[in-house]
């Protein structure tokens, strides 16, 4: 199974404008498009609680939704066997599991903390980044404050609209 860790950033590297989790406020109509997309196309959707809490994910057939969290029991009252489910199992752990499921791709999605702990135990193969033509100066990181050094190669890039978004595929190349 492989790994694909998605975002949406800025010229200057920033996944939030300002702190405002709320990407879909920014990100252009082809981000937004290519996301939906993706979406739709992955049957396993790992997520973060604040990502979660942002953006409620219902159950569904179509999908299979871990939610990460230190308190799994806060949300009992969402979980339903085999599409939504909250896990406080490490990214290493939760990745074994869901390993034997038989996925083609897991999409991890969500914010730094998640995306800093699957990138620091070597459990992310592809980064897929939108990079959209703006600058926000403050904002947040897609990976938190740690010493992170990562490499990587170009897989694709593609220009999606006039303003010059561009959709690129990363691997990350492992030590």
């Amino acid at each position: 199974m492989k790994t694909a860790l998605v975002f949406v950033a800025t010229l200057d590297g920033k996944v939030t404008k300002w702190g405002d989790p709320l990407v879909r406020k920014w990100s252009s109509k082809a981000d937004k498009d290519y996301f939906r997309m993706i979406w739709q196309g992955s049957t396993l959707i790992v997520m973060g609680s604040t990502t979660f809490n942002a953006h409620r994910v219902k159950p569904s057939a179509s999908h299979y939704f871990v939610v990460m969290t230190s308190d799994p029991a806060k949300y009992k009252e969402f979980e339903v066997t085999g599409q939504l489910e909250f896990s406080d199992e490490s990214p290493a752990q939760l990745s074994a599991r869901l390993d034997l499921l038989d996925y083609k791709y897991m999409l991890l999605i969500g914010g730094p903390h998640i995306a800093t702990s699957f990138l620091k135990e070597q459990l992310v193969d592809e980064l897929w980044l939108t990079i959209e033509p703006r600058i926000f100066g403050t904002g947040g990181n897609f990976a938190i404050e740690d010493e992170l050094d990562i490499e990587l190669s170009l897989i694709s890039c593609e220009k999606v609209n006039e303003r010059g978004t561009l959709i690129t595929k990363y691997a990350l190349l492992k030590k």
